[in-house]
């Protein structure tokens, strides 16, 4: 049975399956996912990925900016067959949503970016691949058979190992890059702070730069035989205060191929992406686990896809926790959404299987949510479509 047919009857087979009295291994709120992800967890690795930057209020109200937007379901329109796919940065994209980068997939399950990476092939969605991942981007390459996938890179002080980053990704098939610019240093985040918790300490998620020939050159010891002075150096170089709009020239110069800027909030910074010459950016604001009493994303959103939307591609991260939030932040600009936390949970829970739990479930979700509310096609979508709230 072909990929699309599997996911369009996700919940068909999750109720004939229950037909013979069996439920679904893991939920399919991703809220009580999330429940369900804190219970197997170790305490610090789920507060490494669900904690956010200082009081937290920059990742609640993520959430909370799409509650601020009700859907206005229209009816009597046809919407018996359906088309949700787009084409974006020559990816295909059977629905607009991504994998979102998220850094040491290890400390959810043992094989981390690896189950990700089969998951993410299997249900045919595109991910994008974290710099700080847990295996090698070409160890994710090899299992992301047939998939489609993005190189999102945390941009080092070193401009050689910067440059080989770039260079490997391109050589494993990665299409598009993704610089984050809001990561230049690590939030305050009291809840790894109060756990004494950064995992790259303990020399995981920096397996790409201990795989790296040009960072293994500027090692005085083998990486192997001295991993503590490896992991010291990675440190050191770890993202690059100094960067200013006058260094995107360097990733062009090192990346042939689609370039998006993630961390946008502002018209301005838009604006000046496209002047910079990038094709795309992506409005995020990590997840809020940057800056504490920042500006939602969904927020920022409506304003940056009006400036810029027509000249760029135009992506969000942030708060997405189903398919209502993906059609609101889709009618509000977005070409395209990038998925991070649930599938990190579905992972936790079951590996493979649980990320493509997560994926079926969400893009379902997602689906049926726009032909309830009367929509057969992206296109259809904008502002028109949505409330805002008193």
């Amino acid at each position: 049975m072909p990929v699309s047919q599997q996911l369009e009857s996700y919940q068909d087979e999750i109720y004939l399956t229950g037909l013979t009295g069996a439920v679904p291994d893991l939920p399919t709120d991703v809220h009580r996912l999330e429940e369900a992800a804190h219970a197997v967890m170790t305490p610090r690795a789920f507060d490494y990925v669900a904690g956010g930057a200082g009081s937290g209020e920059t990742a609640r109200e993520n959430l909370a900016a799409f509650g601020r937007w009700r859907i206005v379901p229209r009816m009597l329109t046809d919407v018996s067959t359906p088309s949700y796919g787009a084409h974006l940065l020559g990816t295909d994209l059977t629905v607009p949503f991504l994998l979102a980068p998220v850094g040491v997939l290890s400390i959810a399950h043992p094989d981390g970016e690896l189950a990700v990476a089969r998951a993410a092939a299997g249900v045919g969605v595109p991910m994008i691949l974290s710099t700080a991942s847990a295996a090698p981007l070409e160890a994710v390459a090899a299992e992301n058979v047939g998939g489609q996938r993005w190189y999102q890179l945390y941009w080092p002080k070193d401009r050689a190992v910067a440059a080989s980053l770039l260079g490997r990704a391109q050589a494993a098939g990665y299409s598009v890059l993704v610089v984050t610019l809001d990561t230049r240093t690590l939030g305050w985040r009291p809840r790894d702070l109060d756990n004494g918790y950064l995992p790259f300490l303990q020399g995981v998620g920096i397996q790409n730069y201990l795989s790296d020939p040009a960072f293994q050159a500027g090692q005085p010891t083998a990486v192997d035989d001295d991993l503590q002075t490896a992991v010291l150096r990675y440190v050191q170089m770890f993202g690059d205060l100094s960067l200013t709009w006058d260094d995107i020239p360097f990733l062009q110069d090192h990346w042939n191929g689609p370039i998006v800027l993630k961390g946008i909030l502002s018209v301005a910074d838009a604006e000046r992406a496209g002047q910079a010459g990038v094709q795309g950016i992506v409005v995020s604001n990590h997840g809020g686990r940057q800056v504490d009493g920042a500006i939602a994303a969904l927020d920022a959103l409506p304003a940056i896809a009006q400036a810029i939307g027509s000249r760029m591609a135009v992506l969000f991260d942030s708060g997405v926790r189903g398919g209502a939030d993906m059609l609101k932040a889709l009618a509000l600009g977005a070409q395209a959404i990038l998925l991070g936390r649930p599938y990190v949970y579905g992972l936790a829970l079951g590996g493979e299987a649980g990320v493509r739990h997560v994926l079926r479930s969400l893009r379902t979700d997602f689906e049926l949510t726009m032909r309830l509310s009367g929509l057969a096609t992206l296109a259809e979508l904008g502002p028109d479509c949505l409330q805002r709230r008193p």
